[in-house]
């Protein structure tokens, strides 16, 4: 009876097509009005945004350099914001407090990075470091890093590598002195950093490939920084309207034959080096005496000779006890990280850091007494002098501040945060503008001012350090995702400097709008694109300070 009573509605609906489709329109409706409920209800819970249009979300609101557009909303919506690029949702965190809650409660559901249709090609797959996802791989390469390939030992080290660039750009800048000639510095910064770095990688990479890697490191930076259609509007997905995927894997295919001969002339150093090991101990056999040390003399003579960073990666390769296996494309994709990562950054700063002083006279001044008082005029500024010269180290931290070269550390949500509040679901990407909390006046007296008098003793930032403790002042990133290129950074780049004030005086060739000379303002106009760079080339005049001049004698 109950079964028959059960049919008797279905009975009524597919007699009745009138009672079928008002059921039908009942259901539609329940399930249409439950769906609203619900995206009401979820929307209310995510961050405050700003208004938005179909398709293209807050696109139209953003205007490039993408971080002070960030900045100009977050300071009329607030400090945690919700946008929509197109069909990707993402969060934007303005302030220490917001990236401090992020980092020090979410970092577990924030450790991987978004992965673009150009990144993905230049990563090798998920084979590269950079971008890869947060696994026993990455966090291998992680600990590889920080103690053997970027690590203080291995910095250390390769510090003859990065002085002779610096000589090399000294010499040039002293030759087009002694013919009159202005520098492009721009273009000779970028020169050492893509140089050094590469030297650095592979000590022995002939001449002609720096050349070419330098070109590739710059197409490179231009796909990896351009907006895709492809990345954020969904129906443009998979259709390469803008020709960015098929520039990517021309680049990528000349990027992989440059690394590749790379490789094959470590590889045949390499082999020359074990043979020249194998050639002594065998020496060595032949006395008895001399083969109880046998062994030890080959330890010695492998222990004399400085690995540079693909020897270490190689190493590393051909260790059968690794806890990961490296594999080439690991390597090769972890050498394109690193070169496109540190070349364009590491120029950008020197270039900001030498902007600003001629900007600021007085602050130069600063710089060149401390330097001829420490440093003298017999020998040109080392790394080894950073630690008696914190003048110079304060103006290096308050260029990171002001003009942190990665403006946006960028993330991506694996699960749901609740994050002051607000709901933030899994697959966002997660924006922190590192640019505005180096200009917030909460924590910054006269935030636009350029004052390294404030990181010197009795200063209101003495004792901060650019090392991601201080999320005001992060342009290093923090976490576990911070760059690991920290350590040579804070070497490096305030050495070049300060053997270029030491060495010359600098006046403007060209400036935007103004007369050559020493007292002209430099445009402080940023360009677009991943790195904070400058727009204008920094185009100089250089005068020698010391004679006679030490990088020629």
């Amino acid at each position: 009876m109950a079964a028959m009573e059960e049919e008797v509605p279905s009975m009524l609906i597919a007699c009745n097509p009138t009672v079928a489709m008002l059921v039908l329109v009942a259901v539609v409706t329940v399930v249409a009005l439950r769906h609203l409920i619900s995206s009401q209800h979820v929307q209310a819970r995510l961050p405050p945004r700003p208004w938005s249009l179909p398709v293209i979300g807050h696109l139209h609101l953003l205007r490039p350099p993408v971080h002070r557009s960030f900045h100009e909303l977050s300071s009329r919506v607030g400090p945690l914001m919700h946008i929509r690029l197109g069909s990707t949702h993402c969060v934007v965190a303005s302030t220490a407090e917001v990236a401090s809650e992020l980092i020090r409660s979410h970092e577990g559901c924030i450790s991987e990075r978004p992965v673009t249709a150009v990144v993905q090609q230049f990563a090798y797959g998920s084979a590269g470091f950079a971008f890869a996802p947060y696994d026993a791989h990455w966090r291998f390469m992680k600990r590889l890093c920080m103690s053997e390939l970027l690590g203080p030992r291995t910095v250390e080290q390769l510090r003859p590598v990065r002085r002779a660039g610096t000589m090399s750009l000294l010499c040039g800048a002293a030759a087009a002195a002694a013919r009159g000639e202005a520098v492009d510095m721009t273009r000779a910064l970028i020169r050492l950093s893509n140089t050094s770095i590469i030297r650095m990688v592979a000590s022995t990479v002939p001449g002609s490939l720096a050349d070419e890697a330098q070109e590739l490191v710059k197409a490179v930076a231009e796909l990896v920084g351009a907006f895709n259609v492809d990345d954020y509007i969904a129906v443009c997905r998979g259709w390469d309207l803008q020709g960015l995927r098929r520039r990517a894997v021309d680049v990528h295919c000349r990027f992989d034959a440059l690394v590749e001969e790379i490789l094959r002339h470590k590889e045949e150093a390499r082999e020359a080096r074990r043979k020249l090991l194998m050639t002594t101990v065998a020496g060595d056999d032949d006395n008895t005496a001399a083969a109880a040390d046998g062994g030890s003399r080959k330890k010695e003579a492998a222990a004399t000779t400085h690995k540079d960073l693909l020897d270490i990666l190689m190493d590393k390769a051909e260790d059968e006890t690794a806890e990961v296996k490296l594999t080439r494309d690991n390597i090769k994709a972890f050498i394109i990280d690193v070169v496109t990562a540190g070349s364009d950054t590491s120029a950008a700063m020197v270039e900001w850091m030498l902007a600003e002083l001629l900007n600021h006279p007085e602050c130069l001044g600063k710089v060149v007494a401390e330097l001829d008082a420490v440093v003298g005029s017999d020998r040109i500024a080392d790394e080894s002098d950073l630690p008696r010269l914190p003048y110079l180290m304060a103006t290096y931290k308050e260029t990171l501040r002001l003009h942190p070269a990665a403006p946006l550390a960028v993330r991506r949500s694996t699960a749901e945060m609740v994050v002051r509040g607000f709901m933030v679901p899994p697959q966002t990407t997660v924006f922190i503008n590192v640019w505005s909390m180096g200009r917030d006046p909460a924590f910054w007296d006269e935030p636009l001012e350029f004052r390294p008098e404030r990181f010197m003793p009795g200063g209101a930032a003495e004792g901060l350090e650019p090392r991601g403790q201080h999320f005001q002042f992060m342009p290093f990133g923090s976490g576990r995702r911070s760059c690991p290129g920290m350590g040579l950074a804070l070497q490096f780049l305030p050495a070049v400097l300060a053997a270029l004030v030491q060495c010359f005086d600098w006046a403007t060739a060209r400036p935007d709008g103004g007369e050559e000379g020493a007292t002209c303002k430099i445009n402080m106009s940023e360009s677009d694109g991943l790195v904070s760079a400058r727009k204008q080339p920094l185009v100089l005049r250089p005068t020698p300070r010391l004679n006679p001049f030490p990088a020629v004698v």
